[in-house]
């Protein structure tokens, strides 16, 4: 069986959109990605029309 390396932590990604994160090794020495998006539009609270 050839050696494991150690596993290099790898820096934020960070996009117009979304940020991507490398998420701890789990048991079998699998790592993941977590990805965290930003709001894409702003929500506004509703305000009833003038009546005429």
């Amino acid at each position: 069986m050839s050696e494991q390396k150690p596993i290099t932590k790898v820096p934020d990604g960070h996009t117009r959109f979304y940020t991507t994160r490398q998420k701890a090794p789990n048991e079998k020495g699998f790592v993941g990605y977590e990805t965290v998006w930003k709001p894409l539009q702003k929500e506004v609270e509703y305000k009833t029309p003038k009546t005429p």
